[in-house]
């Protein structure tokens, strides 16, 4: 019995494999940084440029919080076809606007062709190599500063 009736049921826009599959490459992708992932996927963006809702969400994830301001975040709003990608200070400094939007760009390649969990893995392979090369990861001192769990928004 559904108690919430006005209350939509989540949009499932992953399989159960697809979703293990994106965690894995979040966690491949963290395993030589001490770099953050996350993802962030939600059906519609309230705001005209995915960018800007991207950079909410990151903040509203307090993804600014990690000692080296080098979390990124992959942000998609699936029936609006919009995909964002935002960094932190830290790694925004060492890769600019630019690479960000070439990161979605590779990502858009595999959408196009219906791949959203291949995308979305694309997409965070490269943000890894990115962070890898600028935040190596350190043994003495890194620690996984956030969930890699996949966050679903409406």
């Amino acid at each position: 019995m559904n108690l919430f009736p006005w209350r939509k049921k989540q949009t499932e826009f992953f399989s159960p494999e697809e979703k293990e599959q994106l965690v894995q490459a979040i966690q491949k992708a963290e395993q030589r940084t001490s770099g953050e992932v996350r993802v962030y996927v939600e059906s519609h963006c309230r705001f005209v440029d995915a960018a800007d809702r991207a950079s909410e969400i990151f903040f509203q994830l307090g993804m600014d919080k990690t000692a080296e301001r080098n979390a990124t975040l992959v942000y998609l709003a699936v029936k609006d076809k919009q995909a964002a990608v935002y960094g932190d200070e830290g790694i925004h400094q060492k890769v600019g606007r630019k690479y960000w939007e070439d990161v979605v760009q590779k990502m858009l390649l595999h959408f196009r062709k219906e791949n959203l969990a291949d995308g979305v893995c694309q997409g965070i392979a490269d943000l890894g190599e990115a962070l890898v090369f600028y935040f190596p990861y350190d043994r003495q001192t890194d620690k996984n500063e956030l969930p890699d769990e996949i966050v679903f928004g409406n």
